[in-house]
């Protein structure tokens, strides 16, 4: 009874860590925020981001008004993330890389506008 009871703590202990250090590529899942000039109106922005085993792919805002991601990459040595979509590029610089709501500071352009933005995943 002693070792059975060993046993299953064991394999209890084992499933745990090995769940909870399965969470995937860092900027995958859903981040939120907002972006806009220094000192001016911000816009809630939306980000849903997956790793396909190849790439970053997603969209800003989902909905009837996706923007498709069209480039992500990663700088690893300094956690520096480039986004890419139609009309939009942004840099940041990852932070709390080991909390599980990090964030993505940098900055941001759009059209003509030019900003900074924070994410935040949820």
């Amino acid at each position: 009874m002693r070792t059975r009871t060993f046993v299953l703590a064991a394999a209890f202990v084992v499933f745990t860590a090995s769940t909870r250090a399965q969470e995937g590529h860092p900027l995958t899942g859903t981040w939120a925020g907002d972006w806009g000039p220094a000192g001016a109106q911000r816009t809630h922005i939306t980000m849903v981001m997956n790793w396909d085993g190849k790439a970053v792919t997603g969209v800003i805002n989902p909905g009837p008004d996706a923007i498709s991601l069209t480039a992500v990459s990663v700088d690893w040595g300094t956690w520096t993330v480039r986004i890419d979509a139609k009309g939009v590029a942004a840099e940041g610089r990852m932070e709390d890389i080991g909390s599980s709501h990090r964030r993505i500071v940098g900055t941001w352009s759009q059209g003509g506008a030019k900003g900074d933005f924070t994410l935040t995943r949820d």
